[in-house]
């Protein structure tokens, strides 16, 4: 069972990932209307993604940590490059 301390690191986390999300749409949009001129908001995107997958792992990581009985706070950010090699 998690303690509750487990629950809120989720929590931070999915709020972490929510404000991404967020934060991924403004600037989807800003390269709709940029064209060609949008590389500082193309750079900023795909910066963006990789923390966000990042997140996403070190959420999936927790979990399983905490089905297989284990601490999840044991989990750790993975590099971008680990990351970002993974296949669907």
């Amino acid at each position: 069972m998690q303690q509750p301390h487990d629950a809120s690191a989720e929590q931070a986390i999915l709020g972490r990932i929510s404000k991404m999300v967020a934060d991924e749409k403004v600037l989807r949009d800003l390269l709709a209307d940029a064209g060609p001129e949008g590389a500082e908001e193309r750079a900023r995107l795909t910066a963006l993604e990789h923390e966000l997958d990042q997140c996403w792992d070190l959420l999936r990581q927790r979990r399983a940590l905490s089905e297989a009985g284990e601490d999840p706070g044991a989990a750790r950010v993975r590099p971008s490059s680990t990351v970002e090699g993974y296949r669907s």
